[in-house]
């Protein structure tokens, strides 16, 4: 059959494309520099909004939040797929970028639970909500935007821009939050200095505008909309335009579900175990992360220019390999970078923990279930970052290099004083508790590991926007591409830090949470190896699977 799809492109001036490449990375950076300001300041926010005994409750309790607004991003999807497809790409992401910005600010502006008590943490599920929703229909309305406009032996380069300004958000919020870091006082910053970085989202709103204001409509979209041919409901018609199911599945598990849980894995389950069971200095962390950040965002321009040679299928399978060999011992590389007291005390004087009941389950303070004495113990070690094994026994015991540790009574009735308790015993062992500082050839290790994992996100990632583009008719191209990519996104991705911290405090295994990401990959290479179109780049055409 022949094609039924318009040009994906008009051929503009470099200056008219560069202008749009500016403007909608510009936007990019900014909407998700508002999303993850929470994910960088995840440990003050745990205190702020989320306080708890419970140390690694707190925690739990924070990234679910995180989660909650990922798990929006489908219905944001849906709705702003649907005016995108119907009354434009420009406008549809004009009103994400302010809903996006003011949510953000809103954060900042929340009392502290301990001035409102749970009116605290509701007001800001109520903002990660409004934030998921805007941020289901940027993605989507920017790599349409670009890919529309580019000439297509480049759009795949021209593309890629939009996927390295979501690197560039994360490393803007670090380099904002380092510059309050450094400008106010520590104690200040806990208490109140934090918000800032949320409030800065104000400006970087009013930047954007200004920026996406200039633009002017896809020439994809004000030719379809000049023929009459824009669809009517473009949600129901992504279900039922002739092989579409099979391209939103294809999107979803072979596509999505690698890219995504790579990226979250690459920034965020790298801050959270450095700054966590490493026990790594926060300014420290940030600072490396940033570094490796500002490098990493450029990984993903070459990535997508080679695309537009050799297709976009075999960047992303190789990348998906790679991370199936390499993930682990990229992760037990770092922690021996980073802590390698650690490793080398548990290898030396082995932990184990002895009793009845010795399982924990960090939610379940929710719900008013108290842990066994054994189960508070291994929170404690979960908390402190400390690798165990249990054994079956009528009696609570707990045990370092086959020597037993003294339990009393005072440490199991109060968290606080058996953390203590525990680190002190510990620490005769060789076990160091203190905020780590590795030198700075540890350090540039932990900069080459974290730009190792940003070269495999870059492999998944890099053309994924024009992939997808290249997949679904023009006419509900918005839709059809946004609903599995934030499907993925939102709970793949998004749950990623969630999940996996949980799999940790199960577990005990500060790298137990790896396999959350290992099995997405595995099955975005089985689909992806299935589903991907092969051969060169091209424009969609109904006779393409």
């Amino acid at each position: 059959m022949a094609s039924t799809a318009m040009p994906a492109t008009q051929q503009e001036d470099e200056a008219d494309i560069r202008l749009v490449i500016a403007a909608s990375s510009a936007g990019t950076v900014f909407e998700w520099y508002d999303f993850f300001i929470y994910g960088t300041l995840y440990a003050i926010i745990s205190q702020a909004f989320f306080p708890a005994g419970n140390e690694t409750l707190s925690v739990l309790l924070t990234w679910a939040t995180f989660a909650i607004g990922f798990g929006f991003r489908p219905i944001g999807a849906i709705l702003f797929g649907f005016l995108g497809d119907r009354l434009g790409r420009k406008y549809t992401f004009l009103v994400t970028v302010t809903l996006m910005g003011i949510a953000t600010a809103g954060v900042g502006l929340v009392p502290n639970a301990e001035s409102i008590g749970l009116a605290a943490p509701l007001i800001v599920i109520g903002l990660r909500i409004l934030q998921g929703l805007a941020l289901g229909g940027e993605y989507g309305g920017a790599a349409i935007y670009v890919a529309e406009h580019a000439p297509p032996e480049k759009r795949g380069f021209y593309t890629s821009f939009i996927q390295g300004s979501v690197v560039g958000g994360f490393v803007l919020s670090i380099a904002v939050v380092l510059l309050c870091r450094f400008a106010i006082p520590a104690d200040a910053f806990s208490a109140w200095g934090w918000r800032i970085p949320f409030l800065v989202s104000l400006l970087l709103l009013a930047i954007s505008l200004w920026m996406r204001f200039k633009l002017s409509e896809s020439p994809v979209f004000r030719a379809m909309k000049d023929a009459g041919e824009t669809a009517h409901n473009p949600f129901i018609e992504s279900f039922t335009y002739p092989g579409n199911k099979k391209r939103i599945f294809v999107a979803l598990f072979g596509v999505t579900a690698g890219l995504t849980t790579i990226w979250y894995t690459a920034f965020f389950t790298s801050l959270s175990f450095l700054r966590g069971p490493m026990r790594v200095d926060g300014l420290t962390v940030e600072l490396t992360l940033f570094v490796a950040g500002m490098i990493a965002m450029f990984f993903y321009l070459p990535v997508g220019k080679w695309s537009d040679r050799v297709g976009r299928k075999k960047p992303i399978i190789i990348g998906n390999i790679l991370t199936l060999i390499l993930l682990f011992p990229l992760f037990w590389a770092m922690g021996h970078l980073a802590n390698p007291g650690i490793a080398e005390a548990a290898k030396a004087n082995p932990v184990r923990v002895e009793g009845m009941a010795c399982a924990t389950d960090p939610f379940g303070e929710l719900v008013g279930s108290e842990p066994s004495a054994c189960g508070q113990l291994l929170e404690t070690l979960v908390a402190s970052g400390v690798p165990y094994t249990i054994v079956k026994s009528d009696t609570l015991r707990l045990t370092v290099g086959g020597e037993e540790i003294a339990l009393p009574q005072e440490w199991m009735a109060d968290n606080a004083a058996r953390k203590a308790g525990v680190e002190q015993a510990l620490a005769q062992y060789g076990f160091d508790f203190s905020p780590q500082y590795p030198p700075l050839i540890n350090l540039a290790g932990i900069v080459a590991v974290l730009l190792a994992l940003g070269v495999l996100s870059a492999l998944t990632y890099g053309s994924a926007a024009a992939l997808l583009a290249e997949m679904f008719p023009p006419r509900i191209r918005y839709s059809s591409m946004s609903i599995p990519y934030h499907i993925g996104a939102g709970y793949f991705g998004g749950f990623l830090p969630l999940i996996a911290s949980y799999i940790v405090a199960k577990s005990g295994d500060a790298y137990a949470g790896l396999w959350y990401t290992w099995v997405f990959v595995l099955i975005a290479l089985v689909v992806g190896i299935w589903g991907i179109p092969s051969g060169p780049p091209r424009d969609f055409a109904d006779d393409t699977d």
